[in-house]
């Protein structure tokens, strides 16, 4: 007789069609998703708060709504996490920084709009790095974030929180951000899926920037359906934001329709000579990932990417740049915010810069200020912005050669924690594979692709044209069609 499968195993796609049918309550999913938060999560440190309360209260809205034979919304009762880098008007918006402790935003996100709307249940909100500055979650100023799959380890970062709590089960899908890699590289080292949209196609509107030019929210769920599932109800243009892009220009696709569709006549591209630099173990997953490709028919093309060498110093000095002109508003003087208890304004002053921010944000900040100052802006961020669109240039000839790219996510699994802490240059280079894709502002996605010998998860980066995100699910879901590793479960999971 086999055994029903947990509550919390259910993918999203599987829990909301089994919630609308009436086979589970939402309050039972949600309640399942808490207990596990509260066993769990003072381990992993994946989340900084929890709405118990408003989870259960909105749970219960969407069950009564079913049962009234109401329509409901495409996540209804759907237990979601988000990064705490997009604000909300219930609790904190921190952004793991203890000059935003105690900050409660008067709006919300546009995507949290969306998600309420489509019924999800919001249960908390999930660490990160400071202000979303870091590739191992270990900047955060308010607690750590451990990976599931080896308490030693890293999550990644900075979405590593995200990451985390859906390696671990605490949550059915979860929402992050990506800056140079923030989603896609937590979700190689916690073994789940993240995704990166094309620049314009999710509204960044509430989403606290780091790099305005290169930030983009995106899913982190258990498997591809699942993100396409959450691209459906946050992407689309937002008058709210100006780099939104209008859908008349791009139209916003059905995510999950031709889904399990493989695409025929596929052309994959790899350049073997930047990919050399990963681990052993990662480059024979991957190379093995793009061989189950062509044993299913693909056509494998060598690409030349002759500046993505050029990627990582780019990429600091422009997001640094962009940091150091964002986080400029946070004076250490005061800033307002709506009472929870009240409709009131209340001005409040908050911590001074220099015990507000943490090492990494103070050292970005520094760095971009010194890029941006009179005497250096030529000699570097003028020339990062023309390397940048030599990048771009490299990826648009690829693609005429090919429908996507496949490399690795980062060049190891995941680290140790402490490991690279005091080397910032050598934490930088975790990014080599994913900040190419911000700079370009097209869309990339990471796939569960194996294990290294220690046991640890291993993704597969596959990248694709702007806006072509249906053709890059497909793609992805090609690949986890035909194998389990998405399915593997990490000790905390059990």
């Amino acid at each position: 007789m086999t055994r029903p499968m947990p509550v919390h195993d259910l993918t999203a796609m599987e829990l909301r069609a089994r919630i609308a049918a009436g086979q589970i309550s939402s309050v039972e999913a949600t309640r399942a998703v808490l207990g596990r938060i509260d066993r769990l999560n003072p381990a992993v440190g994946a989340y900084l708060s929890v709405f118990p309360e408003q989870a259960l209260e909105a749970a219960r809205g969407v069950d009564r709504r079913i049962a009234a034979g109401e329509s409901v919304g495409p996540l209804a009762g759907v237990p979601i996490a988000i990064k705490d880098v997009m604000c909300t008007r219930f609790g904190a918006t921190t952004c793991g920084s203890r000059i935003l402790q105690g900050f409660h935003s008067p709006y919300e996100a546009t995507v949290v709009r969306k998600l309420l709307e489509a019924d999800a249940v919001i249960v908390g909100k999930t660490n990160m790095d400071e202000f979303a500055m870091g590739s191992s979650t270990e900047n955060s100023a308010l607690g750590k974030t451990v990976n599931p799959w080896d308490p030693a380890r890293v999550p990644g970062g900075s979405s590593g929180g995200s990451a985390a709590a859906m390696a671990a089960r605490m949550c059915s899908a979860a929402l992050g951000s990506d800056t140079g890699g923030s989603i896609r590289q937590p979700a190689s080292f916690c073994g789940v899926v993240g995704l990166k949209p094309t620049y314009g196609r999710v509204s960044r509107y509430g989403l606290v920037a780091y790099g305005s030019s290169l930030d983009q929210i995106g899913p982190v769920t258990a498997t591809v359906t699942d993100a396409a599932l959450l691209l459906n109800v946050i992407a689309g243009h937002d008058p709210a934001d100006s780099t939104s892009v209008d859908e008349q220009v791009t139209p916003v696709s059905d995510y999950l329709a031709g889904l399990e569709e493989p695409v025929r006549d596929l052309k994959i591209g790899v350049a073997s000579a930047f990919n050399a630099g990963a681990e052993p173990a990662v480059r024979k997953a991957i190379e093995e990932a793009v061989e189950g490709y062509r044993a299913a028919g693909a056509e494998i093309v060598e690409i030349d990417m002759p500046h993505l060498d050029y990627a990582i110093a780019a990429y600091y000095v422009i997001a640094t740049a962009e940091a150091s002109s964002n986080l400029a508003r946070y004076d250490g003087v005061h800033c307002g915010y709506r009472s929870e208890n009240a409709n009131d304004y209340v001005e409040v002053y908050t911590k001074s810069r220099e015990e507000g921010f943490g090492k990494e944000v103070k050292r970005r900040i520094m760095l971009g200020t010194y890029a941006l100052s009179s005497g250096y802006y030529d000699a570097y961020y003028l020339k990062a912005l023309k390397v940048r669109n030599l990048i771009r240039s490299d990826f648009v000839r690829a693609f005429q050669q090919c429908d996507c790219i496949m490399m690795p996510v980062s060049p190891t699994t995941a680290f140790r924690s402490g490991e690279k802490v005091d080397d910032p240059l050598k934490m930088y280079l975790a990014d080599i594979y994913t900040v190419g894709v911000n700079l370009a502002g097209i869309p990339g996605i990471s796939v569960p692709c194996g294990f290294d010998e220690a046991g640890l998860p291993i993704g597969l980066q596959i990248v694709s044209p702007a806006f072509t995100e249906a053709k890059l699910l497909q793609i992805a879901r090609m690949h986890e069609a035909r194998t389990d590793w998405h399915a593997r479960r990490p000790p905390a999971a059990g």
